[in-house]
């Protein structure tokens, strides 16, 4: 498996069943090469303009299994939840 392909998989907490988004990047431990964990970006704000959010690093401990489209994960570490405005004011 290459990171390409790592990045290419959701991230779903198997505790709650959230989908925390898409593996962004990994992070690594450069004297013995090991992985450590893996990163998933902040939503961007206002299409970037205003930064954003804060990056969510799981451990690689908390991954409990890589499937074909997939990460599984028990983890503590939760996405924020997003707000979704209805257009008009409809609901």
């Amino acid at each position: 498996m290459t990171v390409y392909e790592l990045c290419e998989r959701d991230v779903v907490n198997v505790t709650t069943g959230q989908n925390l988004g898409k593996v962004d990047d990994i992070s690594f431990e450069p004297e013995t090469a090991s992985i450590t964990g893996v990163i998933l970006y902040g939503r961007l704000k206002l299409f970037g303009l205003l930064g954003r959010e804060e990056d969510t690093a799981i451990p690689w401990g908390d991954i409990e299994k890589i499937g074909t489209d997939v990460l599984l994960v028990r983890t503590a570490v939760s996405a924020p939840p997003r707000s979704r405005k209805k257009l008009f004011g409809v609901k």
